[in-house]
């Protein structure tokens, strides 16, 4: 496999009442479609992200989003989008959504397609996150059992990190739970075709 350079980003300012945004631009990718591609996904993604926040109709509501980038490397890019909105009430909120691509299709990759067919990666990466709970002591708003088949995630390096959304396990205060999995743990099940795959590659 002949691996992209990694892609170019640079933040991109946009404003509208009460709201400052700074979202991912990609470029110096050699394949403009699949750089357009990505580039729309994240728009999209960004669009969304406001959507979801609500009205800032409230005289004291604003608006901030920005971007973290988690890998861009052999032929991987994965980044979090974020969106902070204070529009009422005891506190602000902050949403986050992470896509995963590969720079040279620019497809988008869902949590399955990481795994190969009928693997069982629910189970294994459920099993694994509550090792890590219990481990870290970390204290749930209720007892874990399982994550979604869509759970939210980014890739890092050589780890795959699920985490989720503010409430959605733990109190408000603790913020993000993460949980970094050493694709290691996972070789046995990882699609090598996907993103995992590519990251185990020394080529």
């Amino acid at each position: 496999m002949t691996f992209q350079f990694p892609a170019v980003i640079h933040a991109s300012r946009i404003t509208f009442p009460k709201a400052e945004l700074w979202v991912p631009v990609l470029s110096g990718l050699q394949h403009a479609a699949a750089r357009n591609m990505m580039n729309e996904k994240i728009r999209q993604t960004v669009r969304e992200l406001v959507t979801n926040q609500g009205s800032l109709d409230d005289p004291r509501a604003e608006m901030q989003g920005f971007f973290e980038l988690k890998t861009n490397e052999k032929n991987v890019l994965s980044l979090s989008l974020f969106n902070y909105a204070y529009t009422g009430g005891a506190h602000g909120l902050t949403l986050q959504e992470s896509l995963s691509f590969d720079m040279g299709t620019g497809r988008h990759y869902s949590l399955s397609e990481l795994f190969k067919s009928g693997s069982h990666y629910v189970n294994r990466l459920s099993e694994l996150i509550k090792l890590q709970i219990a481990t870290r002591q970390i204290a749930t708003l209720n007892p874990f059992q399982s994550i979604r088949p869509d759970q939210s995630f980014y890739i890092a390096d050589r780890a795959l990190v699920l985490y989720f959304a503010l409430y959605e396990l733990t109190p408000y205060a603790f913020g993000f739970p993460y949980f970094p999995i050493s694709i290691y743990e996972l070789s046995d099940i990882i699609n090598p075709n996907g993103p995992l795959g590519q990251m185990d590659r020394s080529d």
